[in-house]
C-alpha cells in the first residue's frame, strides 16, 4: 500500500515545477525582450530617413485604422449581440451562431474577394454599366476599395464577433431582476439599453474592443494589398526591402508601443468597476417582443455582416474554384495543405503540452513568481506576428553566426544556419504568437476540477507528474482538445510571421494565397483560401457550441 509523500520530496517536486515554469516564461519572452533592448541600437542614417519620408505615415494610417475599425465594432458587436441575446424575433436563435461566422474567414481573404468582384471590370461594375448602359468611369462614380477605408471596412467585417461573443456572454450573464425591475419602472428596450444592458456589459465589450483592435495591428495581408502603410508593412519592408534588422527592431518596438497603450486603457477601463449582476442558473431571459416591421429590420442588421463577412466571399470563392478545378485543385495545392496542416499539428501539439505545464504549474504553487511567469509566458497574443518574427530571427541569426564562427575557428569547418529560416524557429514563432489561446482554454478546464482529487492522489503516494498524468489530463480531454483546434485554426491563418520565417521553399496556405492575390491570381487562389475558411470555421462550431451547453436562453 503506499504511503503519504516525504514533504521534502514534494518541496523538491513543487520547486521543479517552478523552475520549468519560469524557463518557459524567459524563453518565450526572449522575442519581446530583444525587440525593447533595439531601442538603445544605433540604426545610423536609415532612422533618419524613415523619420523624414514613412514614419508620420505609419502612425497616421495605424491611429486611423485603429479608430475607423474600433467604432465599427462597437457598433456592429454590440448592436447584434443586444438583439439576439434580448429581442424575440423570426430567425434569432439562427442568427445568435451565424453571427460568428465571419471569424472565420482573414481579413486579407475578404480583401482579395472583394477586390476582384469591385474592381472595374468585376462583376459588380460589369453588371452596373450593362445595366445603366455606361460605358467608362468619367459617366458614374464607383468607391475605390483599394484605400484605407477600405482596409477599415474589410477588418470590421472580420473583428466585429469578438465584439459581439463578449457582449452577449455579459448581456447572458445580467441579472434578470434588474431587469424587470428597469421595466416595471417603464424602461422601454431603447432606455433599458443604454442605462443598464450596456454600463453593465462595459468590461467585456471594452475587453473585446482591445481584442479587435490588437488584431487591426496585427494585420499585413490587407493594408500590404490595398497599399496602406502601416507599421507592420513598414516593418515587413524594412527588414526585407531595405536590409536594416535594427531599424526594422525599433519599428517593432514603437508598434509595441501601440499595443501596451491598449492594453493599459483596457485594463484602466475596468478599474474599480465591480459587476455582480448574475443570473441563476437556468433563469430565462426575458425579451422584448419585437413586431414585424422592426423584427424585419432586426433581420436585415444581423445578416448584414454576416452576407459581407462569410457568405458572399466564401461564396464567390467557392464558384471560382468548381469553374476552375484543374487550375485551383492541383497538386500545389495538395503540397500546400500538406506543409499548414504539419505546421499546425506540431504546434498544437506543443502548445497544448506547454499550457498545461504551465496551468498546473500555478495550481500547484500560486504565488507572485509564478503568477508572473505564467502571464508573461501567456502574453504572446497581443505581439503582431511581425514583431515576433523580428524580434525571432534577429537572436537566432547572432546565434547561428556565433556558433558558425566558432566553429571555423577551432575545427575549420562552417555551420551555416543552424535555426534561422529553419522550421524550427517558424514554429517557436507560432509558440510565443498563440501560446496564449491553449493556455486559456487550459486553464479553464484545469480549475474545474476539485483541489481535493489532488489532495487524494497525494495521500495515495503520487506525485505532482503521475497526478497530472493520471487523474487530470484524462478529466480536461475536452479542454485540452479545443485548446489545440484553437492554435491549430489560427496558425493556419497566420501570415506576417509566415511570411517572414519560413524556410526557403517551404510555402503554406496563407502564403500562397498571399502570393497569388499579389498577382492578381486570384483564381489561383481561390481554393487555398477557401481551405483556410473551411478549417477556420472550428472554432466558431465550439465557441457556438460552448455558449450553448453553459446557458439555455429563451
Amino acid at each position: 500500500m503506499k504511503t503519504f509523500i516525504n514533504p521534502v520530496l514534494q518541496h523538491c517536486f513543487f520547486n521543479g515545477w517552478i523552475i520549468i515554469v519560469i524557463a518557459i516564461a524567459l524563453l518565450i519572452a526572449t522575442p519581446i525582450i530583444f525587440i525593447f533592448s533595439s531601442i538603445f541600437t544605433d540604426a545610423g542614417e536609415i532612422w533618419q530617413h524613415l523619420l523624414d519620408t514613412v514614419l508620420i505615415d505609419y502612425i497616421t494610417n495605424s491611429f486611423w485604422l485603429m479608430i475607423g475599425v474600433g467604432i465599427g465594432v462597437l457598433v456592429l458587436g454590440v448592436g447584434t449581440a443586444w438583439l439576439v441575446t434580448m429581442c424575440s424575433f423570426l430567425g434569432s436563435s439562427w442568427l445568435e451562431w451565424l453571427l460568428l461566422l465571419p471569424l472565420a474567414a482573414p481579413a486579407y481573404l475578404l480583401a482579395y474577394a472583394y477586390t476582384n468582384l469591385l474592381d472595374y471590370f468585376g462583376p459588380v461594375q460589369t453588371g452596373l454599366r450593362n445595366i445603366f448602359g455606361w460605358t467608362s468611369l468619367e459617366q458614374y462614380w464607383f468607391p475605390n476599395i483599394r484605400s484605407l477605408w477600405g482596409a477599415v471596412v474589410m477588418l470590421i467585417l472580420v473583428l466585429y464577433p469578438y465584439v459581439y461573443l463578449l457582449a452577449r456572454v455579459a448581456f447572458l450573464e445580467q441579472s434578470v431582476c434588474t431587469l424587470e425591475a428597469s421595466r416595471s419602472l417603464g424602461c422601454n428596450p431603447w432606455r433599458g439599453f443604454f442605462t443598464i444592458a450596456l454600463p453593465l456589459a462595459r468590461p467585456s465589450i471594452i475587453a473585446g474592443l482591445a481584442l479587435a483592435l490588437m488584431e487591426t495591428l496585427n494585420d499585413f495581408g490587407t493594408v500590404e494589398y490595398f497599399g496602406v502603410t502601416t507599421f507592420t508593412t513598414g516593418i515587413y519592408r524594412t527588414w526585407l526591402g531595405m536590409g536594416e534588422r535594427a531599424a526594422a527592431a525599433q519599428l517593432a518596438a514603437f508598434l509595441m508601443l501601440f499595443i501596451l497603450a491598449l492594453i493599459v486603457l483596457e485594463r484602466l477601463s475596468r478599474q474599480q468597476a465591480k459587476y455582480y449582476q448574475m443570473s441563476a442558473s437556468g433563469q430565462r431571459i426575458p425579451k422584448y417582443e419585437l413586431g414585424l416591421g422592426r423584427g424585419i429590420l432586426a433581420v436585415i442588421a444581423c445578416l448584414f455582416p454576416v452576407m459581407l463577412g462569410f457568405i458572399i466571399p466564401a461564396g464567390y470563392l467557392l464558384q471560382m474554384i468548381l469553374n476552375n478545378l484543374d487550375a485551383t485543385l492541383d497538386d500545389d495545392f495538395w503540397e500546400l495543405a500538406q506543409h499548414s496542416f504539419i505546421l499546425a499539428t506540431i504546434t498544437a501539439a506543443i502548445a497544448v503540452i506547454i499550457a498545461l505545464i504551465l496551468a498546473y504549474g500555478q495550481r500547484l504553487q500560486s504565488n507572485w513568481l509564478m503568477r508572473v511567469s505564467v502571464r508573461i509566458a501567456a502574453m504572446g497574443y497581443a505581439i503582431p506576428g511581425s514583431v515576433i518574427a523580428v524580434g525571432i530571427l534577429i537572436p537566432l541569426g547572432n546565434f547561428d553566426n556565433t556558433i558558425d564562427s566558432w566553429m571555423k575557428a577551432n575545427f575549420g569547418q562552417s555551420t551555416g544556419l543552424l535555426l534561422s529560416g529553419t522550421i524550427f524557429s517558424l514554429i517557436f514563432a507560432y509558440l510565443v504568437r498563440f501560446l496564449a489561446v491553449a493556455f486559456s482554454s487550459t486553464e479553464s478546464s484545469l480549475n474545474k476540477i476539485t483541489p481535493s482529487l489532488d489532495d487524494a492522489s497525494r495521500s495515495l503516494g503520487y506525485t505532482a507528474t503521475p497526478t497530472l498524468v493520471k487523474i487530470h489530463a484524462p478529466l480536461m480531454a475536452g479542454g485540452l482538445l479545443t485548446s489545440a483546434m484553437l492554435v491549430f485554426v489560427d496558425v493556419m491563418k497566420e501570415l506576417p510571421a509566415t511570411l517572414v520565417i519560413r524556410p526557403f521553399n517551404f510555402d503554406t496556405l496563407a502564403i500562397r494565397v498571399y502570393q497569388y492575390a499579389s498577382d492578381e491570381r486570384l483564381i489561383e487562389a481561390s481554393a487555398p483560401a477557401l481551405a483556410i475558411v473551411i478549417v477556420g470555421i472550428i472554432p466558431v462550431i465550439l465557441l457556438t457550441w460552448g455558449i450553448t451547453q453553459s446557458r439555455q436562453i429563451s
